[in-house]
């Protein structure tokens, strides 16, 4: 299949593979994983050939057909959604465009002398079109892109109108439908909702080709792959089985070579002693210049490299009333869509309130009328005695100063902390060293993100309102983020696609809107996540486990 062999590849100074061997089989599911920067995307472009190795080799069959998902999307615009998604699908892509071009010639009175020429080629374009399958395709497009969440009026309208995340799902179902023996795929979940993760997880594992990826989603990689390779200063490093098996793995061999370390340590001191002590002893000088060659000659091993995840510990919030938020009998439309319909909850100091539903549903609706940004049509949200907020949405990012570096935003954010806190609270959220001096405009949506958050938590609010709060964070982030807030003393309510996040901290589950988003009540379950999880036997609204 695709192997790369004693690959030496580096930027400038930067080293990012050394005598680096990896290999992709047939119908193999492989996760990519290593630290940023460590070269998971370089790799993805070696095997495309958009980048070249300095040394070594890097082997692609010539018939192989390669789909590559990423996280940058090309302008869209000027075909229909279906269209576009048809388009990645090579020969028959093609051909279904160049027959949509011929029936428009056909109906093109300016074109009347051509008609025989292109009915012929009509002729000719729709046999071979329908011998490849092509009808079968355009249903094939409408059952991906409703699996990633669109909904009929978005497939047959115009993709220029699309957000940019929605047009990255449009690029995802492109290398889907192109069904290649190769899928590469960077961050595919980055942009999806959790309903739209379950679907996608089905797909991959119903695939015959091989696959590998990269993914900041536990779940989603542990449900997909069955092995794990990993890029560790310039080296790939495989381990059989999922994403949980590699982290233990991978912990047994750091104790191993920690071992191996100490006994190689002891031996060298031992022999150094010798050496040391007879080296002006005449009688034993063969035996100390023996000594010197041989331990020349040792392969020196080296400790394993600790990948830093400071612990952050959250300052406790002031307490507040008993009751934080109440939701009384509020009324939300949006033209023809009735949101919520006189609807009304109670969330109470120390509840943990996971919020799921379908694209429309209305979560994120919710969230912003009980943090004051958005005004219901009727009834109201009222906050409860001694109330804190910490809200936190994608917007929030957009109170960062861009001219200002990471350790300046929080020197300013917090005046009377000293810059040794400061620094903790920016290792914690992954930013160390000189990573404290770049500038918030050069950040990735993922930094900000983080810088967003660490701002917010440092001086902690009593009732904590996230929308989506692990967008583009990292996994190690993630797990730092779930085990502050397993700690923290107040109240949450929150949106999440993240499955590790809900099962780590939602206490209460508010389900909106049923199959189809709005056709029905919300529901109350009044247990943990594990728990809704287990008496729907579904993992989000319109879904099934």
């Amino acid at each position: 299949m695709i192997a790369l062999s004693n690959v030496n590849k580096q930027y400038g100074k930067q080293l990012i593979f050394v005598d680096a061997s990896f290999q992709l089989n047939p119908g193999e599911k492989v996760g990519l994983v290593g630290p940023n920067g460590a070269g998971k995307t370089t790799l993805f472009r070696l095997i495309t050939g958009e980048e070249l190795v300095d040394d070594g080799s890097v082997t692609v069959p010539k018939r192989l057909t390669i789909g590559y998902f990423r996280q940058d999307v090309e302008e869209m615009k000027g075909r229909s959604t279906l269209d576009e998604a048809i388009a990645g699908s090579g020969r028959v892509g093609e051909l279904h465009h160049e027959l949509e071009e011929l029936q428009n010639a056909m109906g093109d009175p300016d074109r009347a002398d051509e008609m025989d020429r292109i009915l012929e080629r009509f002729g000719e374009v729709q046999e071979e079109y329908d011998h490849l399958g092509g009808y079968a395709l355009e249903a094939q497009a409408r059952e991906v892109l409703h699996g990633l969440g669109f909904a009929d009026d978005q497939i047959d309208g115009d993709v220029g109108a699309l957000s940019g995340g929605w047009k990255m799902r449009v690029a995802l179902a492109r290398v889907l439908l192109g069904r290649p023996d190769v899928l590469l795929m960077d961050e595919p979940t980055n942009h999806l909702d959790i309903e739209s993760i379950i679907w996608l997880e089905q797909f991959l594992k119903s695939l015959s080709g091989a696959l590998l990826m990269t993914s900041h989603d536990r779940e989603f990689m542990n449900r997909v792959v069955t092995k794990i390779a990993e890029i560790d200063s310039g080296e790939i490093n495989l381990y059989s089985g999922n994403y949980d098996f590699y982290e233990r793995e991978r912990g047994i061999r750091e104790l191993n070579q920690q071992a191996a370390f100490a006994r190689q340590q002891a031996m060298l001191a031992k022999e150094q002693r010798f050496i040391d002590r007879f080296r002006t002893h005449a009688a034993k000088a063969a035996q100390v210049q023996s000594r010197i060659k041989a331990l020349d000659k040792i392969e020196k091993i080296e400790l394993p490299k600790k990948r830093q995840v400071v612990k952050f510990e959250f300052r406790r919030p002031p307490r507040s009333g008993d009751q934080v938020a109440m939701v009384e009998g509020i009324t939300k439309t949006f033209g023809p869509r009735r949101i919520y319909d006189d609807f009304s909850v109670t969330i109470r100091r120390g509840e943990r309130w996971c919020v799921m539903g379908r694209n429309g549903a209305g979560k994120t609706t919710l969230l912003k009328m009980v943090a004051g940004v958005l005004k219901p049509d009727s009834g109201e949200v009222r906050l409860g005695a001694s109330m804190k907020m910490g809200y936190f949405a994608q917007q929030s990012l957009d109170v960062l100063d861009p001219e200002l570096t990471i350790i300046e935003q929080l020197q300013k954010d917090f005046p009377q902390e000293g810059l040794g806190a400061l620094r903790t609270l920016a290792g914690a959220f992954q930013f160390s060293g000189d990573d404290t001096e770049k500038k918030v405009r050069s950040l990735s949506g993922g930094e900000k993100s983080r810088l967003a958050m660490a701002r917010m938590l440092f001086d902690p609010p009593n009732f904590l309102v996230l929308d989506e709060p692990t967008n583009h964070l990292d996994l190690a982030t993630k797990e730092m983020l779930v085990e502050a807030l397993t700690d923290f003393e107040g109240t949450m309510l929150f949106v999440s696609h993240d499955r590790a996040f809900l099962r780590g901290l939602g206490s209460r589950v508010l389900e909106l809107g049923g199959e189809s988003g709005t056709d029905r009540e919300p529901l109350i379950y009044p247990g943990t996540y594990a728990e809704y999880v287990e008496k729907t036997g579904h993992e989000a609204p319109g879904t099934h486990s």
